[in-house]
């Protein structure tokens, strides 16, 4: 009897021992997705509280934008702003808006095909130096662009290209930075390389041309990282300043981001038409990355996968 109570004591004991790690260890399977979505919502707030400022701001009056404590919510709504803004003489939105989606639209292009066509060398063309002339393409990221920049201004000008959007287009089409770069060609090379080597063998047996396996077969498999380098390119010119600023002298040429700065320096007492005019000039973008936000984030997790 003795014994038998020992080893029920014992069994007790330590089942009684394991089972504190066990319920720790539940305890915490349970509170870590609890921990990682509050640490994503705090981080989320951080961009969206930003955004949400500028849209409301739009549509405050100017003592509400001042107000301490923060009016997070207008009292009165005011949605003439949007069309004092519109009507604005020095504001002309839609040819702002249509001056920066032909440039960013143009350079976005030319990118996109040049990154491709010099990736797709890299990866899938054997020559001698290859990997050297590679190297000197991935050097070119650690120069900076204003060392390039007034020779390039010089080129562009005995052409007599500058007053037009040339020097900013042309250059994107020449796979040169700052538009396109190495990175994109870099990132793009890393794609190509991941293809299997039997698609192009089996297509060459077929009688089709490097230019035809590189345009029929090889893009549509890496449409994710073009989508990538297509969203990343019109996010950087749609935001350009200084380029436009210095080689635009035309008012009517402007894009959106030198028009806005212009305003802003026009009206500098009238904040709520200023984030009025941030709003829209922020639109376009919100609504690109929403029709591309599935294949963009594909990309970039599979650049993750790739290294």
């Amino acid at each position: 009897m003795e014994q038998q109570l020992g080893r029920i004591a014992s069994g007790q004991t330590v089942a009684g021992i394991g089972s504190r790690p066990a319920g720790r260890a539940a305890l915490w399977r349970y509170l870590r997705p609890v921990l990682q979505h509050l640490v994503l919502i705090a981080v989320a707030l951080l961009f969206i509280v930003p955004i949400y400022w500028m849209v409301i701001s739009g549509v405050k009056d100017s003592e509400e934008i001042f107000t301490r404590p923060l009016v997070w919510w207008p009292r009165v709504w005011r949605w003439s702003n949007i069309a004092d803004l519109l009507n604005a003489p020095d504001f002309p939105f839609p040819r702002l808006l249509w001056n920066s989606t032909f440039y960013a639209g143009s350079a976005t292009i030319g990118t996109v095909l040049s990154s491709a066509v010099v990736a797709y060398g890299f990866a899938r063309l054997r020559f001698r130096g290859r990997d050297a002339l590679f190297a000197v393409t991935l050097a070119t990221m650690m120069v900076p662009q204003i060392v390039t920049f007034i020779p390039t201004y010089v080129l562009f000008k005995y052409l007599g290209l500058i007053g037009t959007y040339a020097p900013l287009i042309i250059p994107a089409f020449l796979g040169a930075p700052p538009v396109a770069g190495a990175f994109f060609i870099f990132l793009l090379r890393q794609f190509f390389m991941g293809l299997p080597w039997e698609l192009s063998d089996a297509a060459k047996a077929d009688g089709a041309g490097e230019w035809r396996i590189f345009w029929q077969i090889m893009l549509p498999l890496v449409r994710s990282a073009l989508i990538v380098t297509a969203v990343f390119t019109f996010v950087w010119t749609w935001q350009d300043f200084l380029g436009p600023l210095i080689y635009l002298s035309d008012q009517n040429q402007l894009p959106l981001s030198v028009g806005l700065f212009a305003f802003k320096s026009q009206r500098l007492s009238d904040w709520p038409l200023f984030m009025a005019a941030s709003t829209l000039t922020t639109i376009p973008l919100i609504v690109l990355f929403f029709f591309t936000q599935k294949q963009f984030i594909e990309g970039i997790a599979v650049t993750g996968l790739k290294g």
